[in-house]
């Protein structure tokens, strides 16, 4: 089962961050058509959040069409995102060993963002808001 992880000190709002590791659990294949996501009790006793919050998440997935909640019965997952990179990919095994260097050489978690990011905008420079300014 799908265990969020909040970070409060990210800026990022709590019911994004419950948006975005569903859509990456969705992208890795951890979650797949059928599968049904914690209820929000389960995520409020694991995560000390308010109610609310997750289902504002759980609202927002569904307006992008990936989950379903069915009254009663629980949130479930209708379609994936990606798939091309699933969680026992072997790129994502280069990735790690990669990330391992970069922590050796002494870069911080912010600095390896940075990085990997600042390749993702060379490689990916036509996607809306993506990419460096000419």
């Amino acid at each position: 089962m799908l265990a969020y992880r909040i970070d409060r000190r990210s800026g990022v709002a709590t019911y994004l961050q419950i948006v975005q590791q569903t859509k990456q659990a969705l992208r890795l294949g951890l979650l797949r058509p059928g599968d049904k996501l914690p209820t929000a009790r389960e995520v409020v006793e694991a995560t000390a959040i308010n109610p609310n919050t997750v289902l504002k998440a759980y609202r927002e997935l569904e307006r992008e069409g990936l989950v379903e909640a069915r009254r009663g019965v629980g949130t479930f997952v209708r379609r994936t995102l990606g798939g091309a990179a699933p969680a026992d990919s072997p790129l994502r095994a280069e990735l790690a060993d990669w990330a391992a260097r970069a922590r050796a050489a002494g870069l911080e978690r912010d600095d390896v963002t940075a990085l990997f990011t600042a390749v993702l905008d060379d490689l990916y420079p036509d996607e809306p808001g993506k990419g460096n300014p000419a």
